[in-house]
């Protein structure tokens, strides 16, 4: 099961609500608000998870995860998105992503999404 989650959302609120749902069982080594400093911390933490919001400034979700799997293959990247994004959807599992969850977050829901993730 992961251990180490970065977190990565540009909106602060959602950061703390994925927080308060992960850090009873996971170690949240990071945060991050875009796609270039959710490489960055990437590289430098190695996380089991990451928890990547798709729409972001500076660099999206989608170019963040097709960084992190071109040099990681192994990575586990999990979307989170909002309604009504299929589009983005179809592009970020096109780019790599393990799974997704949609907003507005659910705890049960959350670990399901982790679970078929890292277990698989």
């Amino acid at each position: 099961m992961a251990k180490n989650v970065l977190i990565v959302d540009d909106s602060e609120f959602m950061r703390n609500l994925l927080r308060e749902i992960l850090e009873e069982e996971f170690e949240i080594v990071g945060e991050a608000e875009n796609g270039v400093e959710a490489v960055e911390l990437y590289e430098e933490h190695g996380p089991d998870l990451v928890m990547m919001d798709i729409v972001m400034p500076i660099r999206d979700g989608i170019e963040a995860t097709t960084e992190i799997k071109d040099a990681n293959p192994d990575s586990n990247i999990i979307m989170c998105t909002s309604i009504g994004q299929e589009e983005k959807m179809k592009a970020a599992i096109k780019a790599g992503a393990d799974g997704y969850i949609t907003k507005p977050f659910q705890k049960p829901s959350v670990m399901d999404a982790i679970e078929d993730v890292v277990s698989a």
